[in-house]
């Protein structure tokens, strides 16, 4: 199978979320998937198959299991869809674990149609500071637990104990976000239960991150920035229940899986 690596939500090599995109000609098993992604190592692998033009089925996985949403490997896969297998294409609709996701191509700018996720409040939970080394004001929870805490640098300069936050109960990732200085929000994501410990870019998070933000700040237009070590921006437009993320994306290899 054609085997592609493209470093997602960046324009330029080496930046944002690397994500590894297996375009298959046939179903295959999720075990042989899994296998693949453990081997791969990338925080996800996507797994695409062209079901008719502009039709595609598409599956996520990280080094340990499937995963029911990922922005940055839906990103890479309409990159991958859209240079090699329908080239030029404009408009593609993937069906997924989260239902239907479209996501445009225009020009060097892909436009993500993702669910709008409104966590819920909750108590923070016991553990979570200690994992953290730091104080958080609120706690959120739907898939992954959020937390808020005071400011940017804050979210910064975290240096997590991972295997606490593995030991976590409450959510499958862990979400650390403040108000911006120069974006409307920022955050750090951490999935050790994945075999991730730091996501670089996440744009599945954001899907709970624009509509939390939206709320707190007044917005339907938000820039998340992500404050990992290889950085990203997500442009989001709240519309409804829905969220549009926009972002770019450059090949980084191109070869076969044998």
């Amino acid at each position: 199978m054609n085997y592609y690596i493209v470093d997602a939500f960046t324009d330029y090599v080496f930046g944002g979320n690397p994500a590894g995109v297996c375009v298959v000609d046939r179903i295959i098993e999720s075990e042989l998937m899994q296998k693949i992604a453990s081997e791969n190592n990338l925080s996800e692998t996507a797994f695409v198959y062209r079901c008719s033009h502009g039709k595609y089925d598409l599956k996520w996985f990280t080094p340990k299991s499937e995963i029911n949403l990922c922005g940055h490997a839906t990103l890479a896969t309409a990159y991958v869809i859209s240079h090699f297998v329908d080239v030029g294409i404009e408009l593609m609709e993937f069906n997924t674990l989260s239902g239907v996701l479209s996501v445009e191509n225009v020009g060097d700018m892909f436009i993500m149609n993702f669910p709008a996720i409104m966590p819920k409040l909750i108590e923070i939970p016991k553990g979570v500071e200690i994992a953290l080394g730091t104080k958080c004001l609120e706690a959120y929870l739907d898939r992954d637990l959020i937390v808020v805490v005071k400011d940017e640098s804050v979210v910064k300069e975290l240096r997590p104990d991972y295997a606490k936050i593995g030991e976590i109960t409450e959510g499958l990732g862990l979400i650390v976000t403040s108000k911006g200085i120069e974006s409307d929000f920022v955050s750090r994501c951490f999935y050790p239960k994945l075999g991730v410990n730091e996501d670089p870019v996440t744009g599945s998070a954001h899907s709970f991150l624009a509509p939390l933000w939206g709320r707190i700040i007044g917005k339907t237009k938000l820039v998340g920035y992500q404050l990992s070590e290889r950085g990203g921006i997500i442009r989001c437009e709240l519309h409804g229940d829905r969220v549009y993320m926009k972002g770019k994306a450059v090949l980084y290899l191109k070869g076969e899986l044998l």
